[in-house]
């Protein structure tokens, strides 16, 4: 049972005990501690009134009568391979992506840890987590030896499975291990450095690289461990320290519809197949969390593609309600809305403070496919901003430049809810669009008007800065403006969207631009009223496009029905006496007056007061009128200068006109001067 030590002197005294290692002294210094050192328990009887307690204590009271050893309980022997932690099991109908598995597969050859980011953020659901999941089954397949899989997302989770960890491999002796989570899960760290035995360390959700800084695994020294670890973060430390970052994307589109085919048909409902299967993944953006839950819905409600894509698409439908918790067949833990918006409450805390919530919010509303850098710098965008902060910190002023609107953008992207890429050009702020609709459903409405506002004033500033000839930007603007439209519906006529719907209308010369020009004028009738100054601009832009498609009897009738309404101050002015109803109107007389009313109250260099202007110089010249409409043309061009700018596709047309029209001006003069003889002889033809 144990080992009784005789005591080098005599006396009686009471008992000390040191358990775990530690040493119980008396007096007597014939029996060193180190002799007992990893002894179960050690016990010195009749020593006096003495006791150590703590780990390596020391006991001391006159002279020892009886020690006693007790040897430790043997110990068991450990069963290799080892797992630790719940590794997730493979979704229904996983989809292998062998492409991004050569990927990730090429960056372990020359890294010990990867580190499995997302290519387009938008708040993750792009498989970062089932990926890591299949590399661990393959791993445990192959035969590793200890596999761990830790939620990284809180450190301190962290800490305790590697302490626990220390204790399950025995990294190191009993008098060692046991004095703090810390020290254990230290010694675990030094473990995996040193031991021959091969490992797998997967760290899922890693939400806080800095505080993960002193808990890396360590290279092994043997080359016999990795390290895999999954983040919506996008922090530059991310890739340092050796380790090598894995952008994950979504679907492919092919991968997209083989997983509805596959995950529909396991479920015995592969009659819900139809058609719109891919277009239902496009809608989608291909994201495996999204179409996890979609295929569920489709099963529990026994809808298909086509019937949910139109519930998907209906304005008023919720993510929510058609990805509900209950469609989580796949273990995820949370709904889509808010596994999409789980980084927010944080980032909303982060430097700088306060501005994470407005900035998501209004690139909700513009293009998920990406919209300018510049947009951020603009001024209405940083009055919006300090507007919707919420406190700042002490002594941090509330107003918003355009430095700190770009700091915010970075730490959404830091956070893996929007991207930020410069070298994007037009394109360089992304977001996934379910993101999108996520930030968009989250929005109080009494916040939307203000958010749709903004982002009509930063378009507008960005539209009068695009050149004509870039058509990159002027491509990326016609898209922000389609997204905004749909995602404010009406809201964006109250607020004075109607200039963007203008700038982004087709060409007038298109055989679109009147059914383009017609909706919009029914919209604004609808909204505001026949006589209202939107809808009058609108029908001049619908009389434009009439005139340049060789409809001119439409266009004047349109411009002769909107002439009592042009302006309110008409009302004030001396009326002309109409015609008789015997007398023919004269369109060059009716298109002169508009003309009149136009640069008297909207100023010489407006844009419908040149636009009118060329069209009664049109009208001059196909009526034999040269001169004036010469002289008309002569008095616009500066103002398209002024206004448009001399590269503009318009000034540029005025300019060739005019010089076209002033060289056949001057070679008719000619003819007539110089008589039929010279034009025969120079092979022209006689122009009456």
């Amino acid at each position: 049972m144990g080992e009784s030590v005789p005591p080098a002197g005599v006396g009686k005294s009471g008992d000390a005990l040191a358990a775990d290692g530690g040493d119980a002294l008396s007096g007597y210094r014939g029996l060193r501690p180190q002799a007992w050192a990893g002894a179960g328990v050690v016990r010195v009887q009749r020593s006096g009134d003495a006791i150590a307690s703590a780990a390596h204590a020391v006991a001391i009271s006159g002279h020892v009568s009886q020690v006693t050893v007790s040897a430790p309980l043997p110990r068991r022997p450990l069963h290799w391979p080892i797992q630790l932690g719940s590794v997730p099991v493979l979704a229904s109908a996983f989809q292998a992506r062998s492409a991004v598995c050569d990927q990730i597969d090429r960056a372990g050859a020359g890294h010990a840890t990867v580190v499995l980011g997302q290519v387009l953020s938008g708040g993750g659901g792009v498989g970062k987590t089932q990926l890591a999941a299949a590399y661990t089954h393959r791993g445990l397949a192959d035969g590793v030896e200890l596999v761990v899989w830790v939620d990284a997302s809180d450190t301190e989770q962290v800490i305790a499975r590697y302490a626990h960890a220390a204790h399950a491999v025995e990294a190191a002796g009993d008098h060692l291990l046991g004095k703090s989570t810390e020290s254990d899960a230290g010694l675990f760290l030094q473990w995996l450095a040193t031991t021959r035995r091969s490992w797998l360390i997967v760290l899922d959700d890693l939400t806080d690289p800095e505080a993960m800084q002193a808990w890396w695994p360590p290279s092994s020294a043997f080359r016999c461990g990795r390290v895999l670890a999954t983040t919506r973060r996008h922090d530059a430390m991310l890739s340092g320290g050796g380790r090598a970052m894995v952008d994950i994307g979504t679907y492919s589109a092919e991968e997209a519809e083989a997983y509805l085919q596959e995950r529909l048909s396991s479920a015995h409902a592969a009659h819900l197949l139809d058609t719109q299967a891919a277009v239902l993944a496009e809608t989608l953006g291909s994201l495996p969390l999204a179409l996890s839950h979609a295929a569920a819905y489709m099963v529990n409600e026994d809808v298909p593609c086509a019937e949910y894509l139109r519930r998907f698409n209906d304005s008023a439908a919720r993510l929510d309600d058609l990805m509900p918790r209950d469609a989580d067949t796949e273990g995820y833990g949370r709904q889509v809305a808010a596994a999409l918006l789980l980084s927010l409450d944080v980032a909303q805390t982060s430097e700088p403070v306060g501005l994470a919530v407005p900035v998501l919010r209004l690139a909700a509303v513009l293009d998920p496919a990406g919209h300018p850098r510049s947009l951020w710098s603009s001024d209405i965008v940083t009055r919006y901003l300090s507007a919707q902060r919420t406190v700042p910190p002490v002594g941090v002023p509330s107003a918003v430049g355009p430095a700190q609107a770009q700091a915010a953008l970075r730490l959404l992207h830091r956070y893996g809810l929007l991207t930020d890429q410069a070298q994007a050009g037009f394109r360089a702020v992304r977001l996934h669009a379910l993101t999108a609709r996520a930030a968009r459903e989250c929005t109080p409405d009494t916040a939307v008007p203000e958010v749709v506002k903004t982002a009509v004033g930063a378009l507008r500033e960005l539209c009068e800065r695009a050149s004509w000839y870039n058509h990159e930007a002027r491509a990326a603007l016609h898209t922000n403006i389609d997204s905004l439209n749909r995602c404010a519906g009406d809201l964006l006529w109250q607020v004075g969207g109607y200039c963007l719907l203008r700038w982004a209308g087709p060409p007038l010369t298109q055989g679109t631009a009147i059914t383009y020009w017609q909706q919009l004028i029914d919209t604004s009738e609808r909204l505001f009223s026949r006589t209202h100054p939107t809808t009058l601009a609108a029908r001049r832009d619908l009389a434009l496009a009439c005139f340049l498609s060789d409809r001119k009897k439409d266009a004047f009738a349109i411009l002769q029905e909107d002439f009592p309404y042009q302006d309110n101050q008409l009302v004030i002015e001396q009326p002309r006496p109409s015609p008789a109803a015997s007398e023919p109107i004269s369109t060059v007389a009716l298109l002169e007056e508009t003309v009149t009313v136009r640069e008297r109250l909207l100023g010489a260099t407006h844009p419908a007061t040149l636009t009118g202007q060329a069209n009664l110089a049109l009208l001059y010249w196909s009526q034999g009128n040269r001169a004036a409409a010469i002289s008309t043309l002569e008095r616009s061009l500066p103002g398209f200068r002024t206004a448009l700018g001399p590269h503009h596709p318009d000034t540029i047309s005025t300019h060739n006109r005019l010089r076209s029209w002033q060289e056949q001006h001057k070679r008719r003069w000619w003819r007539r001067t110089r008589g039929p003889s010279v034009s025969a002889e120079a092979g022209e033809d006689v122009m009456p």
